[in-house]
């Protein structure tokens, strides 16, 4: 038996890649909205060194730009730091998730029977396959039904179409 599962549509509904564009959507969020803060706070002190030079004196500007340049570099620093541990925890979880995945397909598909089961989408492997070998739809519906159990969370269930193939032996 020949079958093939839509990845790309696979990726886009599947429950816990929602959850997980989500969840790192809000922490990229958070990340921007506490260095943007930190940016708006630097610039008003770049503000007020500026007013205050003439009248404070040109050593006191020297040292106030001095402790201004070294907080740029901090936050520089913070920004780096920020995204390469947004980076990091993000590649680990996607890993995680298309690894399980990819298990779940392959138990799948011995247990139906599959001599091959292709996957198209943006790095297809398949240039045509008739609908009715099409399997994203049940593979969706069965990973988010075991994410549903694992995690107690409602998952709404999309009707379309391919909910009605059949397999088809080839």
């Amino acid at each position: 038996k020949t079958a093939y599962i839509d990845t790309e549509k696979l990726m886009k509904e599947y429950q816990e890649f929602k959850d997980f564009e989500s969840k790192f959507k809000s922490m990229s969020d958070r990340m921007k909205n506490e260095l943007d803060g930190d940016a708006k706070k630097f610039q008003r002190d770049v503000l007020e060194l500026q007013q205050q030079a003439q009248t404070k004196g040109m050593e006191w500007a020297q040292n106030r730009q001095a402790e201004l340049e070294r907080r740029q570099q901090t936050l520089a620093q913070k920004e780096q730091n920020y995204m390469q541990k947004f980076q990091e925890e993000s590649a680990v979880e996607r890993d995680s998730m298309v690894s399980n995945m990819k298990d779940f397909i392959k138990e799948y598909s011995k247990e139906k029977g599959y001599d091959y089961v292709f996957g198209t989408g943006d790095a297809a492997s398949v240039l045509y396959a008739k609908e009715e070998y099409d399997l994203t739809q049940e593979v969706l519906d069965l990973l988010n039904k075991k994410y549903e159990e694992k995690t107690g969370k409602k998952v709404d269930k999309t009707e379309t179409k391919d909910e009605k193939k059949t397999e088809v032996k080839k």
